[in-house]
């Protein structure tokens, strides 16, 4: 599915003939045209939130390669 995000999220899209067969075999249609909406939706959103300069809220903390402790989202766009 992380490969179907990438492909769809890519400008242009880069759905391949053989990615649609793989995803055939595992999703019906109906989930299939779900699960893209989705992701499309989502996409739209990431990309309208950029236009705005709208950022991170800081909600996610990701670990430090080296000490795997988390640490704060350091987006200097939104005001906290």
């Amino acid at each position: 599915m992380l490969e179907l995000a990438d492909a769809i999220t890519a400008t242009p899209a880069k759905v391949t003939a053989e990615l649609r067969e793989r995803l055939q075999k595992r999703f019906s249609t109906a989930q299939l045209v779900e699960l893209s909406a989705a992701i499309a939706w989502e996409n739209y959103r990431a990309r309208s939130n950029r236009v705005f300069g709208f950022g991170s809220e800081g909600f996610y903390r990701a670990p430090t390669p080296a000490s795997k402790e988390l640490v704060p989202d350091s987006n200097p766009t939104v005001a906290r």
